[in-house]
């Protein structure tokens, strides 16, 4: 939830943006200029006190309840309890994951059988975790950053790889766009890290690509799901045959 702090805030910037001084406020409000500096400084006024201010802004309360929304911090990793509950009905994660990929209610109700009241039932549950700020019409906006990443050993991931992961390989990874690399080495250590970083730049120009292309029509993009992957491993058959 955003703070009266944020909002105070929010209102300075558009004060800046407007070119609007403390004593041209002050006139507007028929205040004392020393009063409404103390006002924002403090950061605490009535509900009725914010109206005014955007009257005289010539702005709507709600655009900029919107504008604070929109400048909160996005989450790049929800908590346990959050992972639980998303995980706890399988509708529930059915939507969380197409919301990350920005589908709509209509494409979301389209593709899969759920009806739209419980698919909006679903949404109101991820507004309400956290994941997004559900809007009218049943729009939403994701409160998560590009570099989100699930719960390493969190209740998401157990999920997946009890589940999903045997799924995904059983695929022969042969179609247009698709492929499996499977590559072991020894390399130095101190190099180790730069390669995961280079890992995590693939994933970052994926999430980015899936965005920018959001605005194409449906017939022109397809789904795909890019697992990246590094670990210090051995296969266990290996390990057992190793000399002691």
């Amino acid at each position: 939830m955003s703070t009266t702090v944020d909002l105070v805030l929010a209102l300075k910037n558009e004060l800046k943006n407007a070119r609007m001084t403390y004593a041209d406020l002050a006139r507007s409000l028929d205040m004392a200029e020393s009063s409404v500096k103390r006002m924002l400084a403090k950061s605490d006024m009535p509900l009725s006190r914010v109206d005014a201010i955007c009257r005289a802004l010539k702005i709507d309360f709600a655009e900029l309840a919107r504008r604070v929304a929109d400048a909160q911090p996005l989450l790049k990793e929800l908590t346990q309890e959050q992972e639980k509950a998303v995980v706890k009905d399988k509708k529930l994660l059915l939507v969380a994951i197409s919301v990350l990929s920005q589908w709509t209610l209509e494409q979301i109700v389209t593709a899969y059988r759920i009806s739209e009241a419980e698919c909006i039932g679903c949404l109101a549950q991820l507004d309400r975790i956290g994941i997004i700020e559900l809007r009218p019409l049943n729009r939403y906006r994701l409160k998560l950053a590009k570099t989100f990443r699930w719960r390493p050993h969190g209740p998401v991931m157990e999920f997946f790889r009890e589940n999903v992961v045997l799924d995904y390989y059983r695929g022969g990874f042969d179609g247009p766009a698709e492929g499996l690399l499977l590559v072991h080495g020894s390399i130095s250590r101190s190099l180790a890290p730069a390669f995961l970083e280079r890992l995590q730049r693939v994933a970052q120009d994926f999430a980015q690509q899936h965005q920018t292309d959001q605005k194409l029509s449906a017939k022109d993009r397809e789904g795909y799901t890019l697992l990246l992957g590094m670990r210090n491993w051995e296969f266990e058959l290996f390990t057992r045959l190793r000399r002691a």
